[in-house]
């Protein structure tokens, strides 16, 4: 069972490694992605520091640090395999499909013990739905729709607090965030981050190639 199977509010009854090698991924390699970036978002990383703190005395997990705090959207392609201007030609069509979108605010507090991490579900999953699908849109409007990557119903929008790197049960977790009843931490998300992402070191990090504006033109107006 994946995370995106899971009932909202319920548990993996186990998590795997999650650094196993995905069809394509390999050290060195990087690849182009849109995601929800976090930077100077301090509730955010305070309700995650918190978490983290619980879980510190857990071996098989990997906490990632708030540089690197994010909620993946929408793969684009290895680099290797796309055509910098078609890039170019897709974060110009992604930003005027944003740009009609409402201002997203987003609503964290319980984690959910998934499949391969510890991960906070945003209370507004539509409002994320919805951003996807402006980016999954801006893509299409450049290569079709037949061509845009990963599926378009899988998706449970989360931001990975702790990757498991072994196999393991989850119950010890489970009791463990059981116990806590943190702070909700309210995030307003300005933009979308196009970027280029590797997995090198056992945490995803990235270079930033553009931010896109979500709701420009209800701010303009």
């Amino acid at each position: 069972m994946s995370f995106a199977d899971l009932p909202p509010g319920h548990h993996a009854s186990a998590l795997r490694d999650h650094w196993w090698w995905r069809p394509g991924w390999h050290v060195g390699q990087r690849a182009y992605t849109w995601h929800l970036t976090f930077e100077g978002q301090n509730g955010l990383h305070r309700l995650v520091s918190g978490y983290q703190r619980r879980l510190s005395t857990f071996v098989g997990l990997d906490p990632i640090p708030p540089t690197w705090l994010h909620l993946t959207m929408q793969g684009v392609g290895f680099t290797e395999e796309v055509d910098p201007a078609e890039v170019g030609r897709i974060s110009k069509a992604v930003r005027r499909r944003l740009a009609d979108l409402p201002t997203l605010a987003l609503g964290f507090k319980w984690v959910t013990v998934a499949d391969e991490a510890l991960v906070l579900p945003p209370v507004e999953e539509e409002a994320v739905r919805a951003v996807r699908g402006a980016v999954r849109r801006g893509i299409g409007d450049v290569w079709g729709m037949d061509r845009i990557p990963e599926n378009a119903d899988r998706y449970r929008p989360h931001v990975s607090v702790a990757y498991s790197n072994r196999d393991q049960e989850a119950a010890p977790l489970v009791a463990a965030v059981a116990r806590m009843e943190p702070e909700p931490a309210l995030v307003t998300v300005p933009a979308a981050s196009l970027i280029v992402i590797h997995r090198d070191h056992r945490v995803y990090e990235w270079e930033m190639v553009e931010q896109v504006p979500i709701g420009a033109r209800q701010v303009s107006e």
